[in-house]
């Protein structure tokens, strides 16, 4: 029998889906970080994240013991839809109530870029503004763009784990990145800022 830490996190799944409790703490230790920083970074409060992260695994676990999971496909990618939709849950009720979004809390902090960027003090500084600059246009797209671009340049997902998570067609992903990426050149050329990293 395989030991749980050699196991992949479909087979941490089907574990705890026959009564191994240990494997579903394995699996939350290895999943928490992505969707707890997906969350933050679509919702842009903590508080809310970890409501929405809490019910996220509430989710999880329930559809695992409802045996709606089925490991076809990547475990993450399943989860990260999972929390997509909840997401997309409390935007629906947050616009059902009317309550105005607070412009100032909708940044792009909560992303580091520092560890892409190594070398002498005056290429961090360089790096650490180009990085702030990347952070404030990606904070200007709508949200469909934003999240596509978080998914596949901070979560590393392919565009079909993408398409799946956010409930689309792996065109309507590729579409998104493409007007992300038009909009982005757009922003910085338009602002003078130099999207180059120094190495």
């Amino acid at each position: 029998m395989k030991i749980l830490e050699d196991m992949t996190d479909e087979e941490l799944a089907m574990s705890y889906i026959d009564g191994n409790n240990k494997a579903f703490d394995l699996l939350l230790l290895r999943n928490q970080s992505k969707l707890f920083s997906y969350i933050l970074f679509v919702v842009h409060d903590r508080e809310i994240a970890n409501d929405i992260f809490q019910e996220t695994f509430v989710k999880i676990i329930t559809r695992l013991q409802e045996g709606r999971y089925v490991p076809s496909g990547k475990f993450g990618a399943w989860a990260v839809r999972i929390a997509h939709n909840a997401v997309m849950d409390w935007y629906r009720e947050r616009a059902a109530r009317h309550v105005v979004e607070n412009a100032d809390s909708n940044d792009l902090s909560n992303i580091k870029g520092d560890e892409l960027c190594d070398g002498n003090i005056e290429g961090h500084y360089v790096n650490t503004q180009v990085m702030a600059d990347v952070r404030r246009m990606l904070d200007a797209l709508p949200l469909s763009q934003r999240e596509v671009v978080f998914m596949r340049y901070y979560q590393q997902m392919s565009f079909k784990e993408i398409a799946d998570a956010t409930s689309v067609s792996i065109n309507t992903a590729l579409g998104r990145m493409r007007y992300a990426l038009l909009n982005l050149r757009r922003m910085a050329k338009v602002h003078g800022i130099v999207l180059q990293l120094q190495v």
